[in-house]
């Protein structure tokens, strides 16, 4: 049975879902019945109670079964890979981004999905929000958030850019760091508040946008560095999960102060890589896709 519950947070309270029972129910370990399609994110879907993940290989959208069987839950031509996913239970859809990591200027595109029945709503075409878009650009469309009012936020690592995308499905640049930015962009999470926390894998650091003025980004001060942050996911509590793509490794954050600053709460730790991370009730869970081998992908609980 589908909740929300209210988190609260100097000034703000923060609307999580949740599931009352969930995690008695979720194994620990979900090893999926077939390796292959690289399920570089991951989500929680509570209202149909299900793992969701996608594909950087042929681009479904699977659930994956606590026995780990795969069914093919979100499927299209236009999804060359899918690679950040995520459920807005609000408007009952899913957001996937949609990259191309065989061409060489790659690709940015969202595409928005009915939750229940999986019928393509929308494809945006990000690229084409850009002015004076150089020919020769690259892009990768990486990871997704999306706000209460149903604006999705997209990193694309490739340019430095954080695409802006409205409930009509229209597309901008909110902001362009550039594509010789040190830090460059992978996880993304939307605050309540009105704000932005991005994952730096290049500078181990996260970083905030306030999205009504994303000129006035700052760099959070950790207290730990968030080694090769990869996907980013608010816990229950209302701290921010970063799971690491080198370290074998999630790390808690939470701040006191808006995310000026922030301090390590929590560290788990597991063998094999993992990229992204999903709430689950109280518990995290993350992926580990199995990039350079055959493997079956596994859905992990994060131990903290």
């Amino acid at each position: 049975m589908s909740f929300y519950r209210m988190v609260f947070l100097p000034g703000v309270a923060l609307l999580v879902s949740g599931c009352t029972g969930l995690t008695s129910g979720v194994p620990e370990r979900i090893v999926a019945e077939r390796g292959g399609f690289i399920p570089e994110g991951i989500e929680y879907d509570n209202l149909n109670n299900r793992f969701l993940t996608g594909s950087l290989a042929d681009g479904t959208v699977y659930e994956i079964t606590s026995n780990g069987s795969l069914i093919p839950a979100f499927v299209d031509p236009e999804l060359v890979a899918s690679v950040g996913i995520e459920v807005d239970e609000a408007h009952n859809r899913l957001l996937v981004t949609n990259s191309d990591r065989v061409s060489a200027n790659g690709g940015a595109k969202l595409g928005v999905y009915d939750l229940s029945s999986g019928k393509q709503l929308a494809m945006v075409d990000l690229v084409a929000s850009i002015p004076d878009r150089p020919a020769d650009s690259a892009h990768f469309a990486n990871d997704v958030a999306v706000s209460t009012a149903g604006v999705a936020f997209v990193t694309d690592s490739r340019m430095g850019i954080v695409y802006k995308v409205n409930p009509y499905y229209q597309a901008s640049v909110l902001i362009d760091f550039g594509p010789d930015v040190e830090f460059g962009l992978n996880g993304i999470e939307y605050h309540p508040a009105g704000y932005l926390i991005l994952v730096s894998p290049g500078t181990s650091q996260l970083i905030k946008v306030p999205v009504n003025n994303p000129k006035l980004w700052s760099v959070v001060d950790l207290s730990h560095p968030a080694t090769g942050g990869d996907g980013i996911v608010w816990a229950a509590d209302g701290s921010l999960v970063s799971v690491s793509n080198n370290s074998s490794s999630v790390m808690k954050f939470r701040s006191d102060d808006h995310w000026r600053s922030a301090r390590l709460v929590g560290l788990a730790s597991f063998e094999g890589q993992a990229t992204t991370g999903a709430t689950v009730g109280d518990d995290t869970y993350v992926v580990q896709p199995h990039f350079g081998d055959p493997g079956a992908p596994v859905i992990l609980k994060a131990k903290f």
